[in-house]
């Protein structure tokens, strides 16, 4: 009978501390989940952040390279005021990938993307750094210059397309409108 009495006891401990080990790992999951706001939309919404970044960080490359570390910001930034300003598309990758048709020929918004050679792998990976982090800094942190608020245009500084824009700022190798 002692040995009947011992092993329900047994019994009726273990199933009492699987109940408190399950009921603080449920609330402890809950906690966790509800600090972190993991859901399917929150896994898109990152998703979609870093094709975001991906994109912006190719313009800023194959744009900017070589310039300082503010003119990468610049052009990273020019895309974001595109975006924002109501004229151009929506998102990041749909402004830089953004095309027209004048007169029969396809003009790209910013002229690597018309070109299959410069959407292959980067040549310098220093630069590319350099450019993920400048993308990284306007797409995600928000950081801004304040000389190139509103600019929605830019070329190098070795070509004249005669705009007729007001120049907001030259920033290393590019001119900023």
């Amino acid at each position: 009978m002692a040995k009947y009495i011992k092993f329900l006891f047994y019994i009726v401990a273990g199933v009492f501390a699987f109940t408190i080990v399950e009921a603080t790992s449920k609330q402890k999951f809950a906690e966790l989940q509800a600090e972190a706001d993991i859901t399917p939309t929150s896994i898109e919404t990152i998703r979609e952040k870093q094709r975001q970044l991906a994109c912006m960080t190719q313009n800023v490359y194959w744009e900017a390279a070589s310039e300082p570390a503010e003119g990468k910001i610049a052009v990273a930034q020019v895309v974001m005021n595109r975006v924002k300003s109501g004229q151009f598309p929506t998102t990041p990758c749909q402004v830089i990938f953004q095309k027209s048709v004048i007169y029969e020929k396809v003009i790209c918004q910013f002229s690597w993307a018309c070109d299959r050679v410069m959407t292959s792998k980067p040549v310098r990976q220093d630069l590319w750094r350099e450019s993920h982090e400048a993308a990284k800094m306007v797409l995600i942190e928000g950081y801004r210059l304040p000389s190139i608020e509103g600019a929605l245009y830019y070329h190098a500084d070795y070509v004249n397309p005669n705009w007729g824009r007001k120049k907001r700022a030259q920033i290393g190798r590019h001119i900023f409108y």
